[in-house]
């Protein structure tokens, strides 16, 4: 895709995400989409990992929660402003998981997915047990200030502002990460993925390009994690267990990690699902584990590959100039 279409998809995003904000009147729906947007972010910063490293986590949760403890702990500490917090906290977030995957990236495979998942839980439980830090099982509430980037948060937390800061960043993350992987280093983590053996035999280091992608996607995800600690003022060790995780990986798969918009297709079509199948069944993700199934067997590339077919099946091919007969003939 070249960069006049980038732009171009990115004003459509925004220009789309306005005019809902602005028609739809509805705050339950408002808050539905809300969450469906954060955790599109969250989908697209596991998706990001699977799409460049080729790898499956499933301790991402981490980076989720712990983006909420942090900043909740900075502004309790009252130590530096709220956007300082926040700055800080992606700052310490992004190091920390680039040094977790400059040990982590090495181990293969399923082993990976299992010492993420490990990793994870581990900080789950000590976030249960830290009452006197993290507040324990109960959670912890955010002492937001009365303002944030000079707006009132009364206003910053209207259904219909939040809907639309949430939107503004998922279509930004996705711009810079088209930008990003469009770039040298894109190209890098591509071949590193596709054979790491022979990426070094050019000459290519490779684990620090794949401890930079662990990186980025902890930074996406811990964007989405305080987007998550804003809308609700609250967070918990939920935020931090492994099912979350797993929530995110079907998301990814639903919605497909090749494209780079599949992830966060997929977090909303799993939301929008949850709300409908949840009106008509109890047991509403044994549907949707139907609909997973179906997906990976029919369409291993997901929704966004399905509808990429699509497109270049409906789209006319362009027409070839008739041959001219050569003289003589």
């Amino acid at each position: 895709m070249s960069i006049q279409r980038i732009t171009f998809s990115t004003a459509g995003a925004l220009a789309v995400g306005a005019m809902v904000a602005a028609t739809v009147t509805s705050g339950t729906v408002l808050s539905l989409l809300t969450q469906a947007i954060i955790y599109a972010v969250f989908a697209s910063g596991v998706g990001l990992l699977l799409r460049q490293n080729g790898m499956v986590s499933f301790g991402h949760a981490l980076f989720f929660g712990a983006a909420g403890y942090g900043v909740g702990l900075l502004l309790q500490m009252q130590a530096m402003p709220a956007e300082a917090a926040m700055l800080v906290t992606l700052l310490v977030l992004t190091a920390v998981a680039f040094v977790m995957g400059l040990v982590i990236v090495r181990v293969p495979g399923v082993a990976f997915g299992m010492l993420t998942l490990a990793v994870g839980q581990m900080f789950y439980l000590t976030a249960s047990r830290s009452r006197g830090l993290t507040g324990g099982a109960d959670g912890m509430n955010i002492e937001w200030p009365a303002t944030l980037f000079g707006l009132p948060m009364s206003q910053l937390l209207k259904s219909s502002h939040m809907f639309l800061l949430c939107w503004m960043v998922l279509v930004l993350v996705l711009l810079a990460l088209a930008l990003l992987l469009r770039s040298r280093f894109g190209s890098i983590t591509e071949a590193v993925r596709d054979n790491e053996e022979r990426a070094r035999f050019i000459g290519i280091r490779t684990l620090v390009p794949r401890a930079a992608i662990y990186a980025l996607s902890a930074l996406v995800t811990g964007v989405a994690g305080l987007l998550s600690a804003l809308n609700t003022g609250f967070v918990s060790p939920e935020n931090l267990h492994w099912s979350l995780s797993g929530v995110a990986l079907m998301m990814v798969v639903v919605g497909g990690y090749k494209a780079l918009w599949g992830p966060a297709l997929g977090a909303v079509v799993y939301f929008l699902a949850k709300d409908i199948l949840g009106d008509y069944a109890n047991h509403w993700m044994a549907i949707f584990g139907v609909a997973l199934i179906t997906v990976i067997v029919f369409s291993p590339t997901g929704i966004a590959g399905a509808l990429g077919k699509l497109v270049r099946k409906v789209r006319p091919k362009p027409s070839t100039p008739a041959l001219r007969a050569a003289p003589g003939h």
